[in-house]
């Protein structure tokens, strides 16, 4: 059975396409990795946050690809 994940990150004042850009290229890696069905980006205009919605195929594939993103330093965004 699927599990959807979710993660807001808050963005600071002027910081956002900055941010986008950054997660475009991460999230690449993201689709890429075993077990991901899915992961999609919401940004409001004029918003003060971004929010993914990421969608994998076990809980164990979301662990393990989020403690690899912590390994490598991205988890700290």
């Amino acid at each position: 059975m699927s599990i959807i994940a979710t993660v807001e990150f808050p963005l600071q004042p002027g910081k956002r396409d900055e941010f986008v850009d950054l997660l475009v290229e991460a999230l690449k890696a993201t689709r890429n990795y075993e077990g991901n069905e899915s992961v999609e980006t919401l940004v409001e205009h004029g918003g003060t946050s971004v929010l993914l919605v990421e969608k994998w195929q076990t809980v164990d594939h979301h662990k393990a690809y989020h403690q690899w993103r912590v390994d490598t330093g991205l988890g700290e965004l």
